[in-house]
């Protein structure tokens, strides 16, 4: 009986040698559990923090100015080289604006990193979209990316359409002396300087003529309008009337600009250009007279020389006529032919 009872005993401690030890093999097991779950832990909490860090106020500013940009977005923008201070600053103003920023149709974060991604400028795009926006001009996005790279100002083309710009005529960078020079039909120069006041025609801004074009227009048509003038003295005493000629013939035409008004703000005569042309008119056949007659004059000289050498070979014929008179006698003598009376 004592051996069976030790026997028994045995097992019993064995048994509890063993349960313990299976007991310590799972207790390490869910300590390490714990300390993989502790570092995911504090990597995650690590990157919230180095995102809240980057991104945290421009999500916080975006967020209360009711902006729609989310942080993923912001981080995707930093994986996409795009400046998110920007794209969040454009979709701030544009909501404050009161601009429609949805994300289908309207100003996205999407279309605006796009146009950021295409070199263009996009704060002088929103700047430009709510100053035509205040002043009820009809100017999407699209148009505004457009003409924006397309390499012109759409801020300055909306302020030119809101305020009219004044251009000269001509250029003083391109013009020496200031002025256009026209002459009317009696040959009275009139030296004009007119001003142009355009506004910018958003409809054809992108392919449109350029302001070099306007002037060169509204020059050549002044000039023109003026030489169709009998005397300088109807346009000295109506200059408007040749503005008003010129603002009828649709000078702007294919260019970016509308042409509102055409002013004379300068006009004095010049020169008398035809009493100069017909002077030097008279000079020029004065010289062709007198080279007419030198050419005359060497032609009578010529004739003369020419008279002069057939009256010396005409003399000579005589001298040679004379010379055969004596061998003709001669030869009478002696044939008997010639005699003499008695």
């Amino acid at each position: 009986m004592r051996i069976d009872s030790l026997l028994i005993l045995a097992q019993q401690v064995l048994a509890q040698q063993v349960l313990a030890q299976q007991g310590g093999l799972q207790l390490t097991a869910q300590s390490a559990l714990l300390i993989v779950l502790l570092i995911f832990g504090a990597l995650a909490a690590l990157v919230c923090l180095g995102l809240l860090w980057n991104f945290g106020s421009l999500w916080v500013q975006a967020m209360m100015s009711g902006a729609d940009v989310s942080l993923p977005s912001l981080i995707g923008m930093y994986f996409r080289q795009v400046r998110s201070s920007v794209i969040v600053n454009a979709k701030v103003m544009a909501a404050q604006a009161g601009l429609d920023i949805d994300r289908g149709v309207g100003i996205s974060t999407q279309r605006l990193e796009a146009h950021y991604l295409a070199e263009g400028n996009v704060m002088n795009v929103l700047n430009a979209i709510i100053a035509a926006h205040r002043a009820g001009i009809d100017l999407d996005f699209d148009r505004a990316a457009a003409i924006d790279l397309a390499g012109r100002d759409v801020l300055d083309a909306v302020r030119t359409s809101v305020h009219p710009r004044v251009i000269d005529c001509p250029d003083p960078r391109y013009s020496p002396t200031g002025f256009l020079s026209a002459i009317a039909k009696n040959g009275i120069e009139l030296k004009v300087k007119a001003r142009v006041t355009v506004r910018t025609n958003l409809e054809q801004l992108i392919g449109g003529a350029t302001e070099e074009t306007v002037i060169a227009r509204v020059g050549e048509s002044i000039i023109s309008s003026i030489g169709s003038s009998e005397t300088h003295l109807a346009v000295l005493e109506n200059p408007n009337l040749i503005a008003r000629t010129v603002l009828k013939r649709g000078l702007d035409n294919q260019t970016a600009f509308t042409i509102v008004s055409i002013d004379i703000a300068h006009i004095e005569v010049g020169q008398n250009i035809g009493a100069r042309l017909r002077a030097d008119q008279a000079e020029a056949d004065v010289r062709m007279a007198r080279a007419q007659a030198e050419q005359r004059r060497s032609e009578a000289i010529a004739q003369e020389q020419v008279m002069k050498a057939e009256v010396a070979r005409n003399r000579a014929n005589l001298v040679l006529a004379e010379a055969e008179v004596p061998k003709a006698m001669a030869s009478a003598f002696r044939s008997g032919n010639f005699q003499s009376q008695e």
